[in-house]
């Protein structure tokens, strides 16, 4: 019989809004909210920075330079935060953002910024991914999926605000207002750690951080976003080939290693939590597609302003955070299941929407393609996570959970080195016509697909195999 929360332990909002949750709840989302905003802050500014300092040939490594530290930094959150403790890591992590906000805000020449933006990705890294392990330890099972709803909403907000905060600012102040912004932000966020998290023993005695791995994750990184750049030719190939050996190699030393970055199921496919991590892989980088390309197509085939385009480009983040609202009170346990599997199949079903689109060229059938991806993302998304985390065994359960971020952000990368490779390879950076455009994107699209697809075969497997026990009431740290 289908298990259920029962109706003394439903969940409220209020709880992690004003209760005894709210201290956390602010902490985690402040998190999350320092990664989403400086994203979109950034990515607006930077172009202001790039007619002050020069450079514009290094655009590129500024956000590349960021990634490829940030997934460092998450790929190392479990091990710190089990040596050091959350808040000591947190505190360090935050220290480590601001640094780098200040090199980038205050930068008298590109390079001191591309220093800064490096500095930044490590720490947030580490932020990110540290905030997702703490979920399952401060809040109890029922509330989990209203941390997910509220972190969706921050991301919303900062797709719908980011940009356009950081044009207010650049064009009133300075760029270099832009990016300092997020000093206070992290101040403010350094200030709830050390009242929300305790100080905590150390869960693991030192032991040398595992170089072989760190390196051949952040060489792999360096390789795909070479191959971002390099265009269609036969060494974009050679470096994708290269970076997928390289993440290969990652993860078979891993399981030999006595300091593991990974959970010891990682990716495989007999296991829950390897399956699991699949999806959370091939959801992202099929949906890189949509994100990379979606303004740009908008713009060029429908003739829509930046501004326009913008906003209907936001509209798969405000439907995942409508939707990802509405499931965060499904008590039953086997539409959770259910949920898991039916995010993937939206994914599928959006983007064959966004192709007919393309083929039609129907904006209509565009924004409803959105929708569709924006509803899978919200639907299943943190119930795979919260399914994730607790089907890891306890002395697992840091790992699983501060990869799945880092695993999101990498898939994404990844996903727009590859795509970027194939529409390179189909003539979309040449296209002179709509018609020429419309063809390169169509076959990014349907790779796309290709891609999705195995994401919603491996979750029919996997969703049957979690939320399978009742839960059990957990503490809040503070």
């Amino acid at each position: 019989m289908d298990a259920q929360v029962s109706t003394g332990t439903q969940a409220h909002w209020r709880e992690i809004a004003v209760g005894r949750y709210a201290g956390a709840t602010a902490t985690l989302c402040l998190g999350v909210a320092l990664f989403a905003f400086n994203s979109f802050l950034v990515s607006t500014a930077l172009p202001s920075a790039i007619d002050e300092l020069g450079g514009a040939s290094l655009i590129a490594w500024s956000v590349s330079l960021y990634l490829i530290f940030a997934i460092l930094g998450g790929t190392i959150a479990a091990l710190l935060k089990a040596r050091y403790g959350a808040r000591a890591a947190l505190i360090g992590a935050a220290l480590l953002f601001t640094a780098g906000t200040l090199f980038a805000g205050l930068a008298p020449a590109m390079a001191v910024l591309l220093v800064g933006r490096a500095l930044q990705g490590f720490g947030e890294g580490l932020i990110a991914a540290i905030c997702y392990a703490l979920i399952p330890e401060i809040f109890p099972s029922r509330l989990v999926p209203r941390v997910f709803g509220a972190e969706a909403m921050v991301w919303a907000t900062a797709a719908f605000g980011g940009p356009a905060v950081a044009g207010i600012i650049s064009e009133t102040v300075s760029w270099r207002a832009a990016f300092l912004v997020n000093v206070p932000l992290s101040l403010i966020f350094i200030a709830l750690v050390l009242k929300v998290v305790p100080h905590a023993d150390r869960q693991q005695a030192a032991a040398a951080l595992p170089l072989v791995q760190l390196s051949a994750i952040g060489a792999g990184m360096a390789a795909v976003m070479i191959a971002d750049m390099a265009g269609a030719g036969s060494g974009a190939i050679l470096l994708l080939v290269l970076a997928a050996l390289l993440y290969a190699g990652a993860v078979y030393s891993d399981r030999r290693s006595p300091a593991r970055l990974f959970p010891k199921d990682a990716f495989r496919l007999g296991q829950p939590i390897g399956l699991g991590l699949w999806i959370v892989f091939l959801m992202p980088m099929a949906h890189s597609a949509a994100s990379v390309y979606l303004v740009y197509l908008i713009q060029h085939l429908w003739g829509y302003g930046a501004t326009l385009a913008g906003a209907l480009n936001a509209v798969m983040a405000v439907c995942w955070s409508l939707v990802a609202i509405a499931v965060a009170s499904v008590a039953s346990q086997r539409i959770r299941r259910r949920l898991i599997w039916l995010g993937p199949l939206f994914l599928v079903l959006g983007l064959v929407a966004i192709i007919t689109a393309l083929w039609k060229t129907d904006i209509v059938l565009l924004v409803g393609g959105q929708v569709l991806i924006g509803a899978g993302f919200g639907a299943s998304w943190g119930y795979l996570s919260q399914g994730l985390m607790e089907a890891s065994p306890v002395e697992e359960r840091n790992r699983t959970s501060a990869l799945l971020p880092t695993l999101q952000s990498a898939a994404y990368a990844i996903g727009a080195a590859v795509l970027g490779f194939v529409a390179n390879a189909n003539g979309a950076g040449s296209a002179t016509t709509g018609p020429q455009l419309q063809q390169a994107m169509l076959t990014v699209f349907i790779l796309a697909i290709a891609i999705a697809l195995p994401g919603f075969f491996a979750a029919l497997k996997l969703a049957p195999q979690l939320f399978r026990e009742k839960e059990e009431p957990r503490e809040c740290l503070a």
